[in-house]
Order: C-alpha cells, then sequence, then structure tokens
C-alpha cells in the first residue's frame, strides 16, 4: 500500500500596474505604488475569502485528527498577508507550527532567477525565503520545490550544495520513460520526489469538468485510486487556490477536502511528509533532466514563461538589468514567473488557463512590462559610476526600441536594447538592412535615443552585414565591460 505525500504551493503575485506611464516627479520611495497595482489588494482579499481562510481552518481541524501534509509558501504571498490580510497569516502561523505540517523551501520572489546563466540570484533568493521561514515560522526547510516545479540537473545541484536534503519536481513520462513517478529518485545525487500528474491534475483541473468521464469526482472515488497505485509514495502537489479559488465551493471542492483524509484512513493509506519520505524510501534509480521541465502546461517545460519572442525579450531584459539593480527588491519583484506567463500566446486548454490567470492581454503584459523596466533602469543610472556606457546599454521602452522595417512596412522585428539589436541583425533580411541604412535610420536611432555618436558614426556607410555585426559587437563588450 503506498503513502501519499500531500503539498500546497501558496503564492499571489505582485502583479504590475496596467495603466503605468513613467512619471520622473515620482520618488524612489513610491515606486512600488507606481510600477505595481492597486488590484493586488482586491484579488488577494478576494482569494483569502475564498480559499485561504476556509481551506486553512479545514486543514487545521484534519491535521489534530492525523492528516499530514506540507506548503510551500512565496515571500510575496507573505508579503502581501502581512499587508493586507495579518488574521490570515496567523492561521498559516498555526498551520506551519502544526507537528503535521512541513515547510517547503522555494525562491522568495516565486521568480524565474533559476533560469539564468548566473545562480548566485537564485542562491540568494533560495536564502532570503529560508531565512524568511525560519524568522517568521522558526523552522528551516529541509526540502525544495522551485518556481512551478522548474528544474533540470544544475538546479538540482545547486539545490544539493545549498543543504536541502530532497527536491520536488514534475514526474514528466520523457525523464522516466517506462519508469513510474511513484517511487523516490535521484538527480545529481539529491533525493528528487516526482509528482504524480495524473493524479494530481485529476484535482487541480479535471474536478469540476462535467464532460470527463469521472466526473463528479468524490473523496471516496479517490483514495480507491491511490490505494490501488503501485509504488511507494503518490506524490500530489496542488495550487492551494484550486481549494475555493479555481474552484468555487460550490462545485463541492470543500468537500472533498474535508471527506479526503478519513477516506485514505479506511483504506489504510497514510499521508507523510516529505522529509519521511526521503529518511524512509532508498531511491531506486537517478533521473538525467538536461532540458528544463516544469510543472507548467502540456509541454511540460519553460514555454509558460519563455516560449515567444515576447517572453523571451522581457526575460533577457530582467536578467541584464542586474547591472543597474541598485534597488534589488524592485528588481527582484520584476522576476516573479507570472510577469512572463502573461505574455504567453498559446492556444487551446493551455492557452485558456492563461488567460484565466492573468490581468492583462498578452501583448499589453508585456509592453507594460518593457516600460516598467526600462523605468527602472533609467532611474538607476543617475547612480552608477560609468552612467555613459549604462545608458547606451539600457533596455528601452516599447516607444524608444527600434522596429526593423522594409519598405512595405514593419516585419516583425524589435530591438529593446542594443544587445538585441545586435542579435536581430543576424537575421533580419537583407533589404531591411539595406532599408534601414540607406534612410539612415541605424545611425540616427543610435545617436538619438542610445546616446552613442561614436557608435552611429562607426557604422554610417556599411553595407555589408558582416562589417555592421562586427562594430557593433565589439562596442557593446567594450561598453558592457565598463559596467562590470
Amino acid at each position: 500500500m503506498p503513502h501519499i505525500c500531500i503539498g500546497f504551493e501558496v503564492h499571489q503575485p505582485f502583479r504590475l500596474n496596467r495603466t503605468f506611464t513613467p512619471n520622473p516627479k515620482i520618488k524612489k520611495k513610491d515606486l512600488f505604488d507606481l510600477y505595481f497595482d492597486s488590484l493586488n489588494k482586491e484579488i488577494l482579499e478576494r482569494v483569502v475569502d475564498k480559499c485561504y481562510d476556509p481551506a486553512t481552518k479545514l486543514i487545521l481541524e484534519k491535521l489534530d485528527e492525523g492528516f499530514a501534509c506540507s506548503f510551500s509558501m512565496s515571500g510575496i504571498l507573505i508579503e502581501q498577508l502581512e499587508k493586507w490580510s495579518k488574521d490570515t497569516l496567523s492561521l498559516f502561523e498555526g498551520v506551519a507550527r502544526h507537528k503535521n505540517t512541513e515547510l517547503i523551501g522555494q525562491t522568495y520572489y516565486h521568480s524565474i532567477a533559476s533560469c539564468f546563466s548566473d545562480k548566485s540570484e537564485f542562491r540568494d533568493q533560495v536564502k532570503m525565503h529560508s531565512d524568511l521561514m525560519h524568522d517568521l515560522f522558526h523552522v528551516r526547510p529541509a526540502i525544495f520545490e522551485n518556481t512551478e516545479f522548474t528544474f533540470n540537473n544544475e538546479v538540482a545541484a545547486t539545490i544539493k550544495d545549498m543543504g536541502f536534503a530532497g527536491i520536488f519536481t514534475e514526474g514528466v513520462d520523457r525523464i522516466l520513460g517506462w519508469r513510474s513517478p511513484n517511487y523516490l529518485y535521484t538527480c545529481r545525487d539529491i533525493p528528487v520526489l516526482l509528482r504524480n500528474t495524473k493524479l494530481s491534475d485529476d484535482i487541480a483541473f479535471r474536478f469540476a469538468n462535467r464532460t470527463w468521464d469521472m466526473y463528479p469526482l468524490t473523496a471516496d472515488t479517490y483514495a480507491d485510486w491511490i490505494a490501488s497505485s503501485s509504488g511507494d509514495i503518490i506524490n500530489v502537489f496542488l495550487d492551494y487556490e484550486t481549494f475555493g479559488e479555481h474552484f468555487w465551493r460550490e462545485t463541492g471542492i470543500f468537500d472533498f477536502l474535508r471527506a479526503l483524509p478519513d477516506e485514505l484512513s479506511k483504506r489504510d493509506v497514510g499521508t507523510i511528509l516529505p522529509s519521511q519520505v526521503v529518511s524512509r524510501y532508498s531511491p531506486v534509480g537517478d533521473i538525467d533532466v538536461h532540458e528544463t521541465i516544469s510543472w507548467a502546461d502540456l509541454e511540460k517545460d519553460t514555454s509558460a514563461w519563455m516560449g515567444n519572442d515576447r517572453q523571451q525579450t522581457a526575460f533577457h531584459a530582467v536578467q541584464s538589468a542586474r547591472a543597474y539593480a541598485l534597488n534589488k527588491p524592485l528588481w527582484r519583484y520584476l522576476q516573479t514567473s507570472d510577469h512572463f506567463y502573461y505574455m504567453a500566446s498559446k492556444y487551446g486548454t493551455c492557452g485558456e488557463v492563461h488567460i484565466y490567470f492573468s490581468h492583462h492581454e498578452a501583448e499589453d503584459a508585456f509592453l507594460t512590462y518593457m516600460r516598467v523596466i526600462a523605468d527602472y533602469e533609467s532611474r538607476n543610472i543617475r547612480m552608477m559610476k560609468n552612467r555613459k556606457s549604462a545608458k547606451i546599454l539600457r533596455t528601452l521602452s516599447p516607444e524608444q526600441a527600434f522596429h526593423f522595417a522594409c519598405p512595405s512596412g514593419f516585419i516583425g522585428h524589435t530591438a529593446y536594447n542594443l544587445d538585441q539589436f545586435e542579435e536581430l541583425l543576424y537575421f533580419v533580411p537583407q533589404d531591411s538592412l539595406n532599408y534601414h541604412q540607406e534612410r539612415g535610420d541605424f545611425a540616427r536611432w543610435i545617436t538619438d535615443v542610445l546616446d552613442d555618436p561614436q557608435l552611429a558614426e562607426s557604422i554610417s556607410g556599411l553595407t555589408e552585414r558582416h562589417d555592421l555585426l562586427s562594430v557593433i559587437k565589439e562596442r557593446r563588450e567594450l561598453l558592457w565591460s565598463h559596467l562590470k
């Protein structure tokens, strides 16, 4: 008979201000309110009322009866509770200190920092979260789950090096092959707990789907599935908002949650904590994850955050903004995965899920993000040692970016900084290069917007792509050397 290890991810982002416009009169201390939406308070209070309060009170009752589960709470969710719902935070404190719960580590900002080439920021945010758990709940997490279960060999090695005893990720078929997720594995010498995708999503996505052949899902039926599963351990990990927010009370989701512990107990299925899984079970094999996986969408990769050109542009912008990050908290709020999730351009059921969670149309989410990060960098330039190089290399707003065109119009490529300008020069059509060079567009943009007349003069008259790239690459690398 397998055990079941149930975990909940509890997270709310600070969403960007949908009506953001730069305002130089706003002072540094007021930038948070300029960049982030007043809607955040409204959403948090709604989720508290529909999910956090009723679900947590219910779970506290079940914990006293012997039920065990784990929670992974983002630092920025806790910040919101401290600002707007301290009573709810007290409920979570009661859960966190209960003997039948375990707190799971994550990045403080629920960020995409693990995808950065340099893992130092990722490490810093993991430590920040661990410190918060210690300060608030007097425990340090022993088990880790990265943002949205994002995982690869390098993440595993980093978390192992930081002293964690285990890590969660998705039980993706392409890394398991014929093997079952219902066992403990290792990756880079750290134990890995694999989420059972089907049994988790039966609750998280299919519970209220009237077209599902197993609708309505009841606790006794679900407990039968768990009891009849093969393996040592069934890892079920869910967004906490599943209870009351994603599925409203009227669907019966709270009745399901209330009944499940007793139904599992009737079938001798014990609930177990992640640290107990790692200590009691021996790994049955190793997994090798070169390409990053996650629990998101059907693809189970990073395409939910970096699957289109908009998301890639925003990702590279926030990564390069490290050089401008004199105010690190604001930079870190911009790393939250949700900002990139809102920019997705997927179709079908995955697209519907992205739209459901977003407060913004995808294109508007991207444009807002680029305006905010451009304003953030511009404000910090005045305090940097090499202001001239910083200004030339900065991320630009959509209004200042270079939009590549040809005689018939815009061709769909936009450069938001000098780095991206060089990258796009490798593959934009030759007729576009000729069109802009003949008109002097490149030199004019570099002079008027980037404020680098030296580079503008160097490229004037160049007609060969190779020559143009060579000059820009040399100049760009020199400028970046000034900021290191």
